[in-house]
């Protein structure tokens, strides 16, 4: 047990220095080289240039957006302007253009049939009793069968507003949505730079706004899009959507790098349909919601015109990130690429210690065994000489290095 202790103590206590040994090889050779090339290449090409990892990067954007939209609809042989067809009207970065309208008008407090889904139909009320605590339909479920003298099926009652609504009207859609223009006004700031921008030129006057149209190609920073235009980027029409409704996401993306001109950190815009997932979906398919306006009859009864919306909504998302030159990441990354370099000579180790000819002798060049005893009888015998070498080894002009060529061990 005390020599097993004795050797961990001496085995922990021991010092290792790198021994160098020069293979003269052309195939270890060509491989260390294209190793090193490879690593070299993707330090430069993807780390340095492609990923700009000499800069610190600024990804915590602050944006604010504002938008506006404008033009005349046709519905029900009415003129529609934005303040009867966008919702919410306060002009955020999530808004609703209305595509189809389903209104229920004089609606009162009382009892009535719920006949919008024939799943209510009854013949007894205990036909009713197991939907009184749905929430699937238009009220409050009573448990009474309500039915006509001469007919054997009536429908369940419900307590709500009445009469209940009927989604299953067949209506249509807003036209000329598509002609609708959206204004979107962008500011960002990137505050570890304190770098502010806005998403279409200063200098850009109030003709010029007025009467651009955003295109990719011929106008990519005019900040007015046709509705029209937004579907056709993500391959939607507006028939298609005016029937059930749908959602467009507007995303505005700024990369900015700083260590160029300002005037070069400026947006690009792409769209997507978000409810993609959903367009060929029975359930939940589209998107809607209802609203209604009350009002009071002369003696004080509250009643409501009750609308159900189906509606495009726009969601406008703003991404980004900046970046600039600073020394700390890119002394950290080219650290980190010299040491990298080095790959190539661990793999060429394991080239030549386990699959090359002359893997042995490899190894008993590479790994030596130096004690003291070893030292002291050296310097026994001559005192003023360096180790001596044996005569099958050359010592390399590098200090510390020996030279191994093809012609004197098969590798």
């Amino acid at each position: 047990m005390g020599s097993f202790l004795w050797g961990c103590v001496t085995d922990f206590f021991t010092y290792e220095t790198t021994k160098s040994v020069v293979v003269k090889s052309w195939s270890v050779g060509i491989i260390n080289r294209i190793v090193q090339l490879l690593i070299i290449t993707y330090f430069v090409g993807w780390v340095f240039i492609h990923e700009k990892a000499y800069q610190v990067t600024e990804t915590g954007i602050e944006s604010s957006v504002m938008t506006k939209v404008k033009g005349f609809g046709h519905y029900h042989n009415r003129v529609m302007d934005v303040a009867d067809y966008v919702f919410p009207s306060q002009g955020e970065g999530i808004f609703c253009i209305m595509t189809r309208l389903i209104t229920t008008e004089n609606q009162f407090q009382s009892k009535c049939v719920e006949n919008s889904d024939k799943k209510f139909k009854c013949e007894t009320d205990g036909n009713c009793s197991k939907y009184v605590d749905t929430v699937l339909a238009n009220g409050v479920i009573t448990g009474v069968c309500l039915k006509t003298s001469n007919d054997s099926q009536g429908w369940c009652e419900v307590k709500g507003w009445c009469p209940v609504e009927n989604d299953n009207v067949k209506d249509k859609s807003v036209i000329d949505v598509e002609d609708f223009t959206i204004f979107i006004k962008n500011s960002i700031r990137f505050p570890l730079f304190d770098v502010t921008r806005g998403n279409f030129p200063s200098t850009m006057t109030s003709e010029e706004i007025k009467s651009c149209k955003y295109n990719p190609e011929q106008s990519p920073f005019c900040p007015i899009f046709r509705v029209g235009d937004i579907l056709n980027y993500t391959g939607q029409n507006a028939a298609d959507l005016a029937e059930k409704g749908g959602e467009i996401g507007i995303i505005i993306e700024w990369k900015c790098n700083l260590d160029q001109n300002i005037d070069y950190c400026v947006p690009k815009y792409s769209f997507t349909r978000l409810d993609a997932p959903f367009a060929k979906n029975a359930i939940s398919k589209g998107y809607n919601f209802r609203f209604a306006k009350y009002f009071k009859t002369d003696n004080g009864t509250e009643f409501r015109t009750l609308h159900k919306v189906f509606a495009i909504r726009f969601d406008v998302m703003v991404t980004g990130n900046a970046g600039k030159f600073d020394a700390i990441p890119t002394l950290i990354n080219l650290v980190a690429a010299f040491t990298s370099v080095g790959l190539g000579t661990v793999l060429c180790d394991i080239i030549l210690l386990n699959f090359m000819k002359g893997a042995e002798q490899y190894k008993a060049k590479k790994f030596e065994e130096v004690s003291e005893a070893q030292i002291e009888a050296s310097l026994a015998q001559s005192p003023a000489s360096q180790f001596s070498l044996k005569p099958d080894i050359k010592s390399s002009y590098d200090s510390g290095a020996i030279s191994l060529s093809n012609s004197e061990h098969p590798i």
